[in-house]
């Protein structure tokens, strides 16, 4: 996706003033703040209104960054961190090649949930959290097609072009993130990602394991792509890597 490149609203103000604060208590500040940014965006929110918010003195707030760009930098990035942790978690507990896809996509919708379309519009319209947004979804579809290269291997996943299916994933899961095919389908992010997980999952069951009718046509390797109407579809992966 493109990112407006329009960001002079944006572009936090600087200061010098700094206080030295305890782990815990910055760890705490940390995390309000996220919570804040997540919810409405940050844009909108001024480093004053924030300090009045989280209880204490702009001088404590700039302890933490030393800027609202630094702030907001931060806090994109510990987003990403964060969820791609939790989803890997739950993907490596899960030792079915199939449902890991699945276990995968739930995660994503989850995490997508944790933040706001305010949130979403801002990272996207500035361009260092549109950075990280990009490397995110990069590495998101990278992920995406390991999982996918771990089910061919095994056995359970038919041979197709893993890279096209992986790209195709990425691509719906901006579509799902933006809110267009929410809005065009009226889906929530969390069914969505379930919809996508049974499409991928009946898309590239090649019968052995699955749980359901095996796809109709199958063709061979990565130099090929699925028949209409079978074809998988990509997801974003979060780690600094979402």
């Amino acid at each position: 996706m493109t990112a407006r490149t329009d960001s002079r609203d944006r572009r936090p103000r600087r200061t010098a003033r700094k206080r030295v604060v305890d782990t815990r208590r910055r760890d705490e500040l940390l995390r309000q703040a996220e919570a804040i940014i997540l919810a409405e965006g940050f844009t909108a929110v001024t480093m004053d209104e924030l300090a009045q918010r989280l209880g204490c003195s702009k001088a404590t707030l700039y302890s933490l960054a030393s800027s609202k760009e630094q702030l907001v930098l931060a806090v994109t990035r510990a987003f990403f961190r964060d969820a791609t942790a939790e989803i890997e978690q739950t993907v490596q507990a899960e030792p079915d090649p199939r449902q890991r896809i699945r276990v995968y996509l739930t995660g994503v919708g989850t995490a997508m949930r944790r933040h706001s379309h305010a949130f979403y519009d801002d990272m996207v319209g500035y361009e260092p959290t549109a950075q990280i947004y990009r490397k995110n979804s990069a590495a998101a579809a990278h992920r995406v097609h390991e999982l996918l290269e771990e089910g061919v291997e095994t056995g359970v996943f038919r041979a197709l072009n893993g890279h096209f299916a992986a790209q195709v994933v990425a691509v719906t899961i901006d579509a799902v993130q933006s809110g267009v095919l929410l809005e065009r389908t009226g889906l929530t992010a969390g069914d969505a990602f379930s919809e996508l997980g049974d499409l991928l999952l009946d898309g590239l069951s090649s019968g052995q394991g699955a749980s359901g009718p095996p796809s109709a046509t199958v063709r061979s390797t990565r130099d090929q792509v699925s028949a209409p109407g079978q074809g998988p579809v990509e997801g974003v992966h979060l780690p600094d890597r979402l």
